[in-house]
């Protein structure tokens, strides 16, 4: 049984393009991460209440030590005690 080659040959010069989008979207993701100002680790609770309101939600603490979540529109906040960890970008909803 013979293989038709055109179609198979030009099959495979396009394999390697196929990875392509994936590397756009997440440069895309990671560019728009970094233009959204969030809290700084080690800022209190009472500083990021006076610089970026009050949060949509607030998840009750979990843990030892205790971790507690607050949920911005743009962005989530996770304490340890009461001093900012990390923030991050909320992804889009899909």
């Amino acid at each position: 049984m013979r293989l038709p080659t055109k179609p198979v040959l030009a099959l495979l010069c396009l394999l390697p393009l196929a990875g392509i989008q994936a590397e756009v979207l997440v440069i895309d993701a990671v560019q728009q991460a970094a233009g959204v100002e969030r809290p700084r680790a080690g800022m209190s609770m009472d500083q990021v209440r006076a610089r970026f309101g009050e949060p949509q939600t607030v998840m009750p603490a979990v843990g030892d030590p205790p971790i507690t979540r607050w949920v911005y529109p743009g962005f989530t906040v996770y304490f340890e005690y009461d001093k900012v960890i990390h923030a991050v970008v909320n992804r889009p909803a899909r």
